[in-house]
């Protein structure tokens, strides 16, 4: 059982003095805080100004019935317990009070252990509600447009296809690299759509043996097969009203893909060894990191199936095919990382930057994370250098150059080194091209029109023009 903290605050609503002592007393082994208030308007007055995690709140009061006072308090914060203090000859007012949203009462004369009692259990609810909101926006917050880092084109379309695609019911199939982060996009689908305060269920078939999966998803009777001692609720039972993730939808039998297109089809399945059929409202999401229509054409993926999750997808492209987004990544996961072990000045140098953005990432974003908190955890100085990444980084990096993170009187800030790197990757490519665009956006593995825009943005004229050399962009 949880604990109520020691510092819990209490507003008592009395007009008898009296009433206040015995609460003084009664309160004063607990370590709880107490705040005393003799009419309604002095009490409402303390709500304004202070958070309280319980009220104990007389139904008789001099300026306001107290039911009044109930209503107002619950109006405030519908999730504030009060407990209304009564004598047995008003308990009918109480009741009402309980039907309009109090936690409970009590009756004078109070017994003191069931009164504490009763307070405590008010305080855990409350401290249980709050705490339930601050996980609930913490999580929230995580899978927010602005914690899946990217700039680039790419990734500009995948966050308006999440805005468009999240308020529907239409399953969606993302399809990226290992690494990519299709988890993410998947909260983010979830997280921003009507089923946010619902459950998001992650059913990833690749971890899970395949003589359990389908007791996994499914659930299954007591006696279903040996060892089912007990009825067990499956995860889309548990996802009822929320979010289904089949991650790594490819790994998952053709025995279990034809039952879950039934779940599909029409949003009901029977448990194993039952003959109940179970309704369920969920979405799903589906993701793999392999070709689904080519497994189709080979016969390892059911095409009914298929075209039941390929309602809208999202292709995430790998971290080298959007080499734009490292240095937001890089700046991002330093900063996680850096605050996590106490080293908050910790930065990077341009050269080991120009590494990370010249490395072609096969593990994608998961790689990039895991060599960034690599790095900060082996730091000792300030300053993040080629020393502290993986050899086989440097060495595939050979042969850029940067300039050092001093300059001049002043130190140049991130955000400076990044567009000064940028600005010296399109020179290069210019110069491989000839100056042909298309060519150097080809090299770049970006768009020519991305190309054109950031020329634009950082100034970029290639050649200077001339009489004699006039600006190409064919």
């Amino acid at each position: 059982m949880s604990t109520v903290r020691s510092n819990a605050r209490l507003l008592l609503i009395d007009d008898e003095p009296i009433i206040h002592e015995v609460f003084g007393e009664l309160l004063a082994e607990t370590h709880y805080a107490l705040d005393g208030a003799f009419t309604a308007e002095e009490a409402l007055r303390y709500l304004q100004d202070r958070d309280y995690d319980a009220v104990l709140l007389d139904i008789m009061l001099p300026d306001r019935p107290g039911e009044e006072v109930l209503a107002e308090i619950l109006r405030r914060d519908p999730d504030l317990p009060v407990l209304i203090i009564t004598a047995y000859a008003t308990v009918d007012g109480a009741v009402r009070c309980l039907k309009a949203g109090a936690f409970d009462y009590i009756t004078k004369p109070f017994q003191n252990e069931e009164v504490l009692a009763t307070i405590q259990r008010a305080v855990r609810q409350r401290q249980i509600i709050l705490e339930n909101r601050r996980l609930r926006q913490e999580v929230e917050w995580t899978y927010q447009f602005e914690n899946i880092v990217g700039k680039s084109p790419r990734m500009r379309e995948i966050y308006e296809l999440i805005h468009r695609v999240a308020p529907t019911r239409s399953t969606v199939l993302i399809l990226g690299e290992s690494g990519t982060g299709k988890d993410l996009i998947a909260r983010a689908i979830h997280y921003r759509s009507q089923r946010a305060q619902g459950p998001f269920v992650v059913v990833n078939s690749s971890n899970i043996p395949v003589e359990l999966l389908e007791s996994e998803l499914f659930g299954h009777e007591k006696g279903a097969f040996t060892g089912a001692v007990q009825t067990k609720q499956g995860l889309l039972e548990l996802a009822d009203g929320g979010t289904v993730f089949l991650d790594e939808i490819s790994t998952m039998p053709m025995s279990t893909q034809a039952k879950l297109l039934r779940v599909l089809q029409d949003r009901e399945f029977m448990r194993l060894g039952g003959l109940k059929t179970i309704k369920v409202d969920v979405r799903f999401i589906a993701a793999s990191n392999v070709d689904l229509e080519a497994l189709v054409q080979q016969g390892q993926f059911r095409e009914d199936l298929f075209y039941r999750l390929n309602v809208i997808t999202i292709r995430i492209p790998p971290l080298r095919e959007r080499w734009e987004d490292i240095p937001l990544l890089v700046q991002h996961f330093l900063r996680k990382y850096a605050r996590e072990n106490n080293k908050p000045d910790l930065e990077i140098s341009e050269r080991a930057l120009a590494a990370l953005v010249e490395y072609t990432w096969p593990g994608n974003v998961r790689e990039l994370e895991h060599t960034i908190e690599r790095a900060v955890v082996l730091a000792q100085g300030p300053v993040i250098d080629l020393d502290l990444l993986p050899e086989h980084i440097v060495q595939a990096a050979r042969g850029v150059r940067a300039a050092p993170i001093e300059r001049g009187e002043r130190r140049l800030s991130f955000r400076e080194r990044v567009d000064n790197y940028k600005r010296a990757l399109i020179l290069q490519a210019l110069r491989e091209a000839g100056g042909v665009q298309r060519k150097a956006a080809a090299l770049l593995r970006i768009k020519p029109t991305t190309l054109h825009e950031m020329m634009k943005r950082y100034k970029i004229r290639f050649p200077e023009p001339g009489p004699d050399k006039p600006f190409r962009n064919t």
